[in-house]
């Protein structure tokens, strides 16, 4: 088994330890800034083996000199494409590549769209499975579309959906309210919507992380991988000859200028 816990960062950034139940090995996932990781660390006792970079971005890389320098064996492992982009990495992946933390699994999943080399890592241990999305998908959105297309992002989310049902769902930033409130201009009548902005409110006012969603949850109020569905084409005046590639391009377009 595992355990997942997410670290607050900067103003709405999430890094993650996921830890290996059985023999304590840790990984750090996504770690934007020293402080917080090194604090939480000293609070669990804990020593990371692994830095799995999700993507480049500083808001999900820069914390990793100072870790580096706090522990010094530690592997920071980062798409292939990224090799030159992100300080200290040390070991390179590409699509289906498998290593292991302790005894979870991960598997490496190339997930274009917010950036070239974009990667997703798929934890497997005890019959559970996690997915740590960085900026590709949000809980109830996906990221900006700054290196890759909408037919990039498009194969990206339909590969993360396409992960066991139960399969829980670990993002980079805390966008969740936001993002719901755009899906439900979209698909204003859709009800698990409404029950998302509810359910998130209470999260929110308690000052809890709204991570991590189901991939089951997903399916039913992330527009982006919503994009067949007519209230939604509707809205975004497109109608059925209107290809789900075309879909996702304009709702992404109408979620940047969306306020």
């Amino acid at each position: 088994m595992f355990i997942v816990e997410p670290i607050a960062c900067l103003r709405d950034n999430y890094a993650y330890w996921l830890t290996c139940s059985e023999t304590g090995v840790s990984a750090l996932v996504d770690p934007s800034e020293a402080d917080p990781v090194l604090a939480s660390a000293s609070a669990h006792g804990r020593t990371p083996s692994f830095v799995l970079c999700t993507h480049h971005h500083l808001d999900h890389v820069g914390g990793i000199p100072g870790i580096a320098a706090r522990f010094s064996d530690i592997k920071v492992i980062g798409s292939s494409y990224d090799k030159g982009r992100i300080d200290g990495q040390t070991e390179t992946v590409t699509d289906g590549d498998q290593f292991t933390v302790g005894g979870i699994s991960v598997e490496v999943m190339l997930v274009p769209g917010h950036t070239l080399g974009a990667i997703a890592f798929v934890a497997r241990a005890g019959g559970k499975t996690a997915v740590f999305t960085g900026d590709t998908m949000f809980l109830a959105g996906c990221g900006r579309l700054f290196e890759g297309t909408p037919a990039d992002m498009h194969k990206s989310l339909q590969r993360i959906v396409a992960l066991p049902a139960d399969t829980q769902i670990y993002c980079g930033h805390e966008y969740t309210a936001d993002n719901l409130r755009f899906a439900a201009s979209l698909e204003p009548s859709n009800e698990a919507i409404t029950r998302a902005i509810a359910k998130t409110a209470d999260i929110r006012s308690r000052g809890l992380p709204t991570v991590p969603h189901s991939v089951t949850e997903e399916r039913a109020i992330n527009p982006f991988v919503r994009v067949q569905f007519a209230e939604l084409r509707h809205n975004l005046a497109l109608g059925a000859e209107a290809s789900d590639v075309e879909v996702l391009g304009a709702a992404r377009e109408a979620k940047d200028n969306f306020r």
